[in-house]
Parts: C-alpha cells; sequence; structure tokens
C-alpha cells in the first residue's frame, strides 16, 4: 500500500461523508463504516479499522469528520476499551481475536472493564489469588475469585482479566490473560459506594465462570507480561490526555480567578500561577509523549505524566476550594449513582476536590509509579524483593 499523507486521508474521509452523509446516516452505521474505511484509528492496520498511516495523522481525520458534524464514538465512555484493551488485542491477539472485538469494541456496541485488582493484591497485583482451572474435557478454563475497584463493570459486556494458572511457580510467572463475557453466569456486579457518594466503582466476584480457551489471549503464563502492555497504555490514557491550554483542572479555578477578583489574596495569585505553570508543561509533555507513542509501544515513561497528573489535580482541586472559601465546602448531590462516565469539569468544586483523591490510586498507586520511574526510567538500584523465586503458593498471605 502506498503510504498516505494528509491529503490522502481527507479525500478518504470526503468520500465516506459523500457515501454516508452524517446528517441522514444512523449513527452506528456511520461509525462501523468509518470503521472500515480505515479512520477508526489510522495507525492501525487495514482491516482491523485503520490503514498503517502514521498515528499523528489520527488528528487530520477527527478534524475533517468534527468539521462535517460527524458523530464520534463516545470515546470517555469506552476508554477502557480504546485506551487498554484495544492495543493489548492488536499486539496479543490471535487473528480471530482481533476480526472479533475491535470493530464492536471501537464503535462502543460493547463497553469493556478491566478485571484486574483484587482486595489482597492491589499495589501488588502479580499477587492475585483469582484462580482460573482447565476443565481438561471441554478445553474451557473455570474461573473463581473477586476483583475489585473495577470502572464500568455495571455498563460492560466484556472485561480483560487475569488469573492464576498456575501456584507452583513465583508469582509473576503463573498468570495468565483472558476476554471474559460479564454476562456469562457466575459474574457478579456490586456497586461500591465511594467518597463522592457515587458508585462509579465496583468488586465482582466470579463463580464457577467458563471462558473458553479460544478467549486466551496470549500463551498460558504470560499473563504479567500481557498485562504489562495493558498497565502502560493505562498510564498514558489516564495521564496523557490531549488538553488545551487551561484544560482539565486548572480550567475552573482560572475562570473563578478572573471572573470573581473579591476572591484573591497575594498568597493564593502565587500559588495559581505555580499551578498553572506546573498544568501547562504537564500538557506538553503529555503532547511530547504521544508524539514518542506514534513510533511504538508505550513505555514506562507513562507513569511519570500519570504522578504528575495525580498530584496536580490533588493540589488544583485543593487550591479551587480553598479560594473559594465557603461555597468550596458546599456539595450539590450525595445520591448514590452509578454513572457511566467521571466528570471532572462538568461538576463542582466539591466534587472535583473529593474525586482528585482516587487519581493517586487509580492505574497504579503514585507510591508503586514512583519505583517504577526509579528503577526503569531513571535506572536506580531496585527494590530488594525476598518472594521473586518463591512459588505463589509458599507465599505469606
Amino acid at each position: 500500500m502506498t503510504a498516505l499523507d494528509g491529503a490522502g486521508l481527507r479525500s478518504r474521509v470526503r468520500r465516506l461523508l459523500a457515501d454516508r452523509p452524517p446528517a441522514t446516516t444512523d449513527r452506528d452505521d456511520f461509525l462501523k463504516a468509518r470503521f472500515d474505511a480505515g479512520l477508526a484509528w489510522v495507525h492501525y492496520p487495514p482491516g482491523l479499522g485503520g490503514l498503517d498511516a502514521p498515528r499523528s495523522l489520527q488528528a487530520v481525520v477527527d478534524a475533517e469528520l468534527a468539521a462535517a458534524g460527524a458523530p464520534d464514538n463516545d470515546p470517555r465512555r469506552i476508554g477502557i476499551g480504546l485506551g487498554m484493551a484495544a492495543p493489548t488485542i492488536l499486539r496479543f491477539g490471535t487473528p480471530e481475536q482481533k476480526e472479533r472485538f475491535l470493530r464492536p469494541l471501537w464503535t462502543g456496541e460493547e463497553v469493556w472493564c478491566q478485571l484486574f485488582s483484587e482486595p489482597g493484591a492491589g499495589s501488588d497485583l502479580a499477587a492475585l489469588a483469582t484462580r482460573a482451572v482447565r476443565d481438561e474435557s471441554s478445553g474451557d478454563w473455570i474461573v473463581n475469585g473477586q476483583k475489585v475497584w473495577t470502572s464500568s463493570a455495571h455498563l460492560a459486556s466484556w472485561a480483560i482479566l487475569i488469573a492464576r494458572t498456575d501456584p507452583d511457580v513465583p508469582k509473576h510467572r503463573g498468570i495468565s490473560y483472558f476476554l471474559c463475557d460479564m454476562t456469562d453466569p457466575g459474574v457478579e456486579v456490586r456497586p461500591l459506594r465511594q467518597i463522592t457518594g457515587e458508585a462509579e466503582f465496583n468488586e465482582v466476584f466470579l463463580t464457577d465462570v467458563r471462558i473458553p480457551d479460544a478467549h486466551r489471549l496470549g500463551e498460558t503464563g504470560e499473563g504479567w507480561k500481557i498485562a504489562q502492555t495493558t498497565l502502560m497504555n493505562e498510564r498514558v490514557s489516564i495521564g496523557g490526555a490531549r488538553l488545551p491550554r487551561e484544560g482539565g483542572m486548572i480550567g475552573p479555578v482560572v475562570r473563578a480567578w478572573r471572573e470573581r477578583p473579591e476572591l484573591r489574596t497575594r498568597d493564593l495569585h502565587g500559588r495559581l500561577l505555580t499551578l498553572w505553570v506546573e498544568a501547562e508543561v504537564t500538557r506538553l509533555t503529555g503532547e511530547r509523549l504521544r508524539q514518542q507513542l506514534a513510533q511504538g509501544q508505550p513505555g514506562p515513561e507513562g507513569s511519570g505524566i500519570k504522578l504528575a497528573f495525580a498530584r496536580l489535580n490533588q493540589e488544583i482541586s485543593g487550591l479551587e476550594v480553598e479560594l473559594l472559601g465557603e461555597e468550596g465546602l458546599l456539595y450539590s448531590d450525595w445520591t448514590l449513582r452509578r454513572p457511566e462516565l467521571v466528570d471532572f469539569t462538568g461538576r463542582d468544586a466539591g466534587y472535583r476536590y473529593l474525586r482528585a483523591k482516587g487519581n493517586s490510586i487509580e492505574g497504579g498507586t503514585s507510591e508503586v509509579l514512583l519505583n517504577i520511574v526509579a528503577e526503569r526510567v531513571l535506572g536506580l538500584p531496585a527494590e530488594p524483593r525476598t518472594d521473586k523465586d518463591v512459588a505463589w503458593k509458599d507465599l505469606a498471605r
């Protein structure tokens, strides 16, 4: 195939718009046609939503379609599928798995969640205890265990799941990776009410859940290696989203400062300037990281951007509450809801302050990510790990 440039992609977009005018085409039909035209994620292979074009040219496609009023796939609602499941399936999936899952994942017909963390295996994810045992008569895997902090599980039809398939080897080597049908018998989703009053997260109980071997991703026992691809993509998707200047959490604080001069103090002015500069530096660093991603898979640098994202969100939201004074202590709604997405900027300051507390936990705790940056980016000596060569079944729990 001849290498595509911006002009070539614009021509393809115009053909799509002519064949499927957004004003008269059903939304789902338009999204499916966009995927089939290779304009979903242009850097993916032909037939899988892409054209083997440079990743940087996706912005050309998105801008042309937005200008024409074309619908998008509501990426915030399906972020786990787009940012975590898709790149993992693309890298490790069989041709049949890619063909089956990538199209409905991108169009949003199938929402995905992530079944990784457990009550006893959060920061130390490799210590997970959920078991998958092979049924030799059918070839299926029988899964039992509990997962926790699962965003979108109440909406999801599929999940990326890691489970222990060999307890007789060290913890990192006895894990396998599966694609789990969340509608199967034995999958129970329970809401977890959090500090915001919402149940954005869930706990998921798996009781004799049957997963066909055809839904195992990669080789048996290679789940930890595959999960690293998922986790690195997760950290980039959490901390490295593309934002305009004064986008994200800094935006509401800056607007309040400009529109309400009676709230200003000299001390708050200095702190706001410092955080504005740090937010802008982090935004530009994220842009550079995305350009690096265009050349290949994400690396441990994504942990650094996610660290900065968590710290900044907490400091900025704290400053906003302080700036607003008594107003910052108000909270609009404690009703237990199960939202479809997290909306930081569409809610009040109290919500932002409380929800930001989770940023240093989700997607890898800040303490774990500091270790990753220290060891894999800065090359510092690794912490001693006494359990590295001990079989999982022999670990103290």
